[in-house]
């Protein structure tokens, strides 16, 4: 019974023991959205018309036309993402007692810029695209 007891009280207190590693991994979502470089690699074609281009992607934020009255959408999007983790334990006798805490904090920030170039016809006729995380 005491060896029982004695190693639910060690599981116990390693149990709230987790480092700041383990706190950092916890924090990072790399968690993909609908305007994503996948979804552009993915999905976009040449020869796409608007309208599968806009329910593959939404909306543009922009839209411009060039010289030859041809239009252009840009889409652009910037994410900052911002976690914390903390976690602490302790072990508490009667007079006397162990704790300690640990935490960790993550702040990322993710661009991406998507440009399609339509044809006269308002088909796709040149994309590309350019993602910077920081």
């Amino acid at each position: 019974m005491k060896k029982v007891l004695l190693v639910f009280l060690v599981a116990l207190t390693l149990a709230g023991c987790a480092s700041a590693q383990k706190h950092r991994s916890d924090v990072r979502d790399d968690s993909g959205e609908k305007l994503s470089v996948a979804a552009v690699q993915r999905e976009i074609r040449v020869g796409m018309s608007g309208a599968e281009v806009v329910s593959v992607l939404g909306a543009p934020n922009m839209v411009t036309t060039d010289a030859q009255r041809r239009e252009t959408w840009v889409y652009d999007k910037v994410a900052t993402e911002s976690a914390k983790s903390s976690s602490s334990g302790g072990l508490w006798l009667i007079l006397a007692g162990v704790s300690g805490s640990s935490s960790a904090s993550s702040t990322s920030q993710r661009t991406l810029t998507i440009i399609i170039k339509f044809d006269n016809d308002g088909k796709v006729r040149d994309y590309s695209y350019r993602q910077s995380s920081f």
